[in-house]
């Protein structure tokens, strides 16, 4: 139990046994005490007066003094307007700090989660955007493994589909039998190269057809019911529809993925071939990234068990057929539409794969709780998704969970892998190598180290600011990335804290007898308010992480640790700590120590790594 659920069942035991009444914990608030007000936690007395007890000022002095009277951590209280605002005695705050483990933090209830992310398609490398998700994913498993659950991290690898189908017929249209080795280029950027091909060969012949009298004649016919409409707005709507309707590519592309459905050699020869070739490429880069993956589920695998559930859903009346074959399922009574599961010519869609491989998790792991990874573009598609899983009874179908993320983008706007115009995960991580070894250099931070520690160093510094960029603005929100301002080593950035690690870990090397001064001194009877901050922040650890797992929401963890880190820089200054003239220089030495191994086990929580040296 965290220290501020004590208070509050304290509290809660204070009105029913002595005032006589029943308070949820909904309508019982207790929060730590605002850095403007004295105290350390604070109960929050308007929602009591439904309760018919008094004014504020009478309950809190009832609570106030019960709590003084019979629990001794307590020193005083005092009362601002409707908030009671609580003050704990120095020494309580000294033996919290003794006792104080920051990894030996455990969920009361363990349980089995399923953490899908990163998700890629075969036809184009990894990118920013794809960064941000296989960041998060690795933060929230790293999370609730500390917390003591049972995850497994599952990839869905896009493996098939229409736009694989770009990509490969691409390379068959215009590739000349290339390879990466011949190009020298990594697996998954080659086949990336394609996918951009086939949009540019796309474009031009779209612009072609534009010129006919078929275009004109479109286009007349959607200007007299849009008469807003110019040309540019029309043909810019009109570009899927012209895909799949009048495109000699478009034709070609839907021909490969029947005969790939079909099971044709040849195309399927093609697909295993460009296929491997990225599956190369992302392990090299998940091997940088430190990441790895107890389960893949391939698309390929998922979508005849997903036309088997179609098949069962018609059947039991879940789902309906139209006069042209295609199959359906109105939502409409959840709030969403009408929805395509099975096109007319018999090929799968997206969700159709989606329901086959969410029965095939449930199968497999039987887990509490299946957290899907995914951007807020395709928020629908989840919800979709889910809905039809409730619908088809779908084992678990109840703990499916979709863990919504905005977009990460540049300044110049938003990336578009058709296009090319994204930044390649590859090309980023070096950059942000780069980056950290020119502002180490600039700063001195590289003084006496070897070429090994170096090399680990600028790894770290790079990868950190670039996971640390991406973890600290909350999951729902868009991002502005800017990769100079995350490598900073002053403000909200990983190295900040990373240095402040660093500064930790110097001091204590530099103490004689370290072990020796720990065994034989003596806790001071009052702390400086520097010192009980950061006890206090060291307290709201274990509340943060646990908060963190309930909302999916690495950023908390991300706040924590930068406060945490500036809490100790104003401690540090206002003390010689090794001095011997420093009464309490055995004390602080075990207070930093407690912060750096807070600072580390934050940073894990987050798939960042510490620096011994800088």
């Amino acid at each position: 139990m965290t220290l501020k659920s004590q208070i509050q069942q304290w509290v809660s035991e204070i009105i029913r046994n002595h005032l006589n009444k029943n308070v949820d914990n909904q309508s019982l608030a207790v929060e730590y005490t605002n850095p403007d007000h004295a105290g350390d936690f604070t109960v929050i007395l308007f929602p009591l007066l439904k309760l018919k007890l008094g004014s504020p000022q009478e309950i809190g002095s009832i609570i106030g003094n019960i709590l003084i009277e019979k629990y001794e951590i307590f020193q005083s209280y005092e009362i601002v307007k409707g908030f009671l605002n609580l003050t704990l005695k120095y020494s309580f705050w000294v033996d919290y700090l003794k006792n104080f483990q920051p990894q030996n933090i455990k969920s009361p209830k363990p349980q089995t989660l399923m953490i899908e992310f990163s998700s890629p398609n075969t036809n184009k490398p990894l990118h920013l955007g794809h960064l941000r998700n296989i960041f998060l994913g690795e933060s929230i498993s790293r999370i609730y493994e500390f917390l003591g659950h049972r995850v497994i991290r599952a990839c869905l690898v896009n493996d098939r589909g229409i736009h694989i189908c770009k990509s490969m017929l691409a390379w068959k249209l215009y590739g000349n039998n290339d390879s990466p080795e011949k190009s020298q280029l990594k697996g998954d950027h080659f086949v990336g190269k394609y996918y951009v091909e086939f949009e540019k060969q796309f474009q031009q012949e779209y612009r072609r057809w534009q010129a006919t009298e078929v275009a004109e004649q479109k286009f007349q016919e959607a200007h007299q019911k849009n008469p807003e409409w110019d040309r540019a707005t029309f043909f810019k709507e009109f570009k899927d529809q012209y895909f799949n309707e009048y495109s000699e590519l478009g034709k070609q592309a839907r021909m490969m993925l029947q005969k790939w459905e079909q099971n044709d050699p040849e195309v399927i020869s093609l697909w295993k071939q460009m296929n491997q070739w990225v599956y190369d490429g992302f392990e090299q880069t998940y091997q940088r990234l430190h990441i790895h993956f107890d389960k893949f589920y391939y698309e390929s695998e998922t979508y005849l068990l997903g036309k088997e559930w179609v098949k069962k859903g018609l059947d039991d009346g879940v789902f309906y057929q139209k006069p042209d074959g295609s199959i359906w399922i109105d939502l409409t009574h959840e709030g969403l539409d009408h929805k395509l599961v099975l096109r007319a010519d018999g090929t799968s869609v997206y969700i159709t794969q989606d329901i086959g491989t969410a029965y095939l998790k449930a199968q497999e792991f039987h887990m509490e709780r299946s957290v899907y990874i995914i951007g807020n573009e395709q928020d629908y598609h989840m919800k979709v998704l889910i809905a039809i899983c409730k619908k088809l009874n779908i084992p678990h179908a109840d703990g499916m969970y979709h863990l919504s993320y905005g977009m990460v983008e540049l300044p110049t706007g938003k990336m578009k892998s058709r296009e090319g115009t994204v930044v390649d995960a590859d090309d980023l991580i070096q950059e942000m190598y780069n980056i950290a070894k020119e502002t180490s250099q600039e700063l001195g931070k590289t003084e006496g180290l070897a070429e090994n520690e170096l090399e680990n160093l600028y790894e770290t510094l790079g990868q950190g600011a670039l996971r640390y960029f991406l973890l600290k603005i909350e999951p729902n929100k868009k991002i502005l990335f800017d990769p100079k301002e995350s490598i900073n080593f002053t403000g909200n950035t990983a190295p900040f804290i990373q240095y402040t690690y660093a500064r930790i870990q110097s001091l204590l090397s530099k103490a004689d007898n370290l072990s020796i001064l720990w065994k034989n001194f003596s806790f001071p009877t009052e702390l400086h308010p520097s010192e009980k901050a950061l006890c206090v922040h060291l307290s709201k650890f274990e509340p943060t992480v646990l908060q963190s797992a309930d909302t999916y929401n690495p950023s908390l963890i991300s706040n924590y640790a930068l406060e945490l880190a500036q809490l100790y820089g104003t401690f540090y200054q206002n003390y010689k700590i090794l001095s011997d003239e420093n009464p309490k220089k055995s004390f602080q030495l075990f207070l930093s120590h407690q912060v750096a191994e807070t600072i580390q086990t934050a940073l894990h929580l987050l798939g960042i790594g510490v620096i011994n040296r800088m």
